[in-house]
């Protein structure tokens, strides 16, 4: 069984909105770039995988744009080369090394936890909605939260309408400094909502 990872960027009130943070630097880029080289794939809800397709794809050029930095390249290849899994029932297809995963949320959690039965390093998933039902599910073996030092005062929070409470233990803390702090967490085994 590889592990399924959740990792996102929040702000100090819990604030998921990709906007709401503290911009990327070279620093925070370069955790991400390893987080992702870490994984067999990345999992997305449709969302998630609009948004990054529309920065993060190579563009036809094979050059990426001036309004890309250079400490920026390393992850924008990582993820453009990155096999992807894509959840939505209003796509008809994917492509940017993408798998479309549809059906309702049952379906959807049903495909992901025979992805997570596979063999390998493990998987990554990002964004809001999808990760909530991976957690209802119990199926997340580590959540990673870069907590940036804003207080965004509104927007989606974190994980908002999960069903039961998951415990988790701190397994790694990073501090960056842009006053941004990593920390990973593994959820209690014998804890409710473990699979």
């Amino acid at each position: 069984m590889r592990p399924l990872r959740y990792s996102i960027n929040i702000t100090l009130d819990g604030c998921v909105h990709h906007e709401a943070g503290v911009a990327p630097d070279a620093e925070s880029m370069a955790y991400w770039t390893r987080e992702m080289e870490r994984a067999d794939a990345q999992i997305f809800g449709r969302v998630t995988y609009e948004m990054m397709q529309d920065a993060w794809r190579r563009p036809p050029s094979g050059v990426w744009p001036d309004w890309m930095e250079e400490w920026e390249h390393p992850f924008a290849d990582a993820l453009d080369r990155a096999k992807k899994y894509v959840a939505s029932n209003t796509l008809a297809s994917v492509d940017w090394n993408a798998q479309l995963l549809s059906g309702d949320t049952g379906a959807v959690v049903e495909q992901i936890r025979r992805l997570r039965a596979e063999p390998g390093e493990g998987l990554s998933v990002g964004g809001v909605t999808l990760p909530l039902a991976l957690a209802d599910a119990g199926l997340i073996d580590e959540y990673a939260f870069m907590v940036n030092p804003v207080i965004a005062g509104h927007g989606p929070t974190l994980l908002a309408g999960l069903r039961d409470r998951v415990d988790l233990e701190l397994v790694d803390r990073q501090d960056f400094a842009s006053g941004a702090f990593l920390v990973r967490y593994r959820p209690v085994k014998g804890k409710a909502g473990l699979a």
